[in-house]
């Protein structure tokens, strides 16, 4: 059979459930383009999709599927409509809850697109398209000034070294939380003013001690569960925690007295994104020009080929990962 190689879902469950089929070419209908993929972003929302576990959050997909929604790579192919102009363009692309993006080949509205520059590569571009834009969102929402002491919890992930980055460019004082010795280091090679293990059992006490007689007055809280409730409690007074997620599992839990004991707010991302293409049309645009002019350099860690992507979910779900996670065709 002539065509490609994918990763196909025939079930939901484990990520033994992702199988390297060769599938035909999808061919772009009116209005998309095909971009022949150099790299693909895996995201934890890939997995949580993929054992069917969302909850109904968000539309299940339909099976069999290819998952991946992060691409970057070259058009070789333009549907009706569509100008010739594109044809060899270097582009990066979120394809949405359409999926697709764990193959050769992937395709995707013209308008969804974004043209690269040479000296942008594709693995950061992925990495950007997505996790970019979703940081930029939350650093809107905290504004960030150079009188904060930021902490970042899972500040060594996709999301987190960006926050490390942005709070050090603002001129504040940051504090990164990473888990084991190899992740603390590389939120030091970040230029953290401090890093701690939360690992450690008395991590908060060690960053206590590492922030002297500072306060955390802000949290990028993407981890919750007892990670995020400890972090609440170390704020001082007339502090803020933003949370956009909750990796551990369950969101932070804070009470009404948690918040009126120390004059604190609490914050959420929530949905404020889904259905709003025009805004993350422009979050994606400013993600981009960051990373081209080199404000935000998104920390790429671990590669997988294309056909290894079970074992790529899996090194995700056991944190095992550091920084955005990607495919390879």
């Amino acid at each position: 059979m002539v065509g490609m190689y994918a990763i196909r879902q025939h079930a939901f469950g484990p990520p033994d459930t992702l199988r390297y089929e060769q599938v035909p070419d999808p061919e772009p209908a009116e209005g998309q383009v095909r971009i022949a993929v150099r790299a693909a972003g895996v995201h934890l929302v890939d997995t949580v999709l993929r054992a069917g576990s969302y909850d109904g959050k968000f539309p299940d997909p339909e099976l069999p599927m290819t998952p991946g929604r992060e691409v970057a790579g070259v058009v070789d192919a333009v549907g009706d409509g569509v100008d010739q102009g594109w044809l060899g363009a270097r582009v990066v692309a979120h394809l949405g809850w359409a999926s697709g993006g764990y193959a050769e080949r992937a395709v995707v509205a013209a308008r969804s697109a974004h043209r690269l520059p040479d000296e942008v590569g594709f693995d950061a571009a992925v990495a950007m398209i997505g996790t970019g834009r979703t940081a930029l969102a939350v650093l809107d929402l905290a504004a960030v000034t150079s009188a904060d002491v930021v902490l970042v919890p899972s500040a060594a992930g996709g999301l987190g070294n960006l926050f490390v980055q942005a709070a050090l460019g603002a001129g504040a004082f940051v504090a990164g939380l990473a888990g084991g010795p190899e992740k603390v280091e590389r939120v030091r090679a970040l230029g953290a003013d401090a890093a701690v293990d939360y690992l450690e059992p008395d991590w908060p006490d060690r960053l206590r001690a590492a922030l002297g007689d500072r306060e955390p007055s802000l949290v990028f809280d993407g981890v919750g569960g007892e990670v995020g409730r400890r972090s609440l409690q170390l704020l001082g007074v007339g502090g803020r925690q933003v949370i956009f997620g909750w990796t551990a599992g369950t969101p932070t839990r804070f009470e009404t007295e948690d918040l009126l004991e120390k004059g604190l707010t609490v914050t959420s991302l929530g949905p404020r994104l889904i259905g709003r293409p025009e805004v993350i049309r422009a979050l994606e645009l400013r993600s981009l020009s960051e990373l081209a002019a080199g404000r935000l350099v998104p920390l790429v860690g671990s590669r997988f080929p294309l056909a290894k992507a079970a074992e790529a979910h899996a090194a995700l779900e056991s944190r095992g990962t550091v920084g955005k996670v990607l495919l390879e065709p």
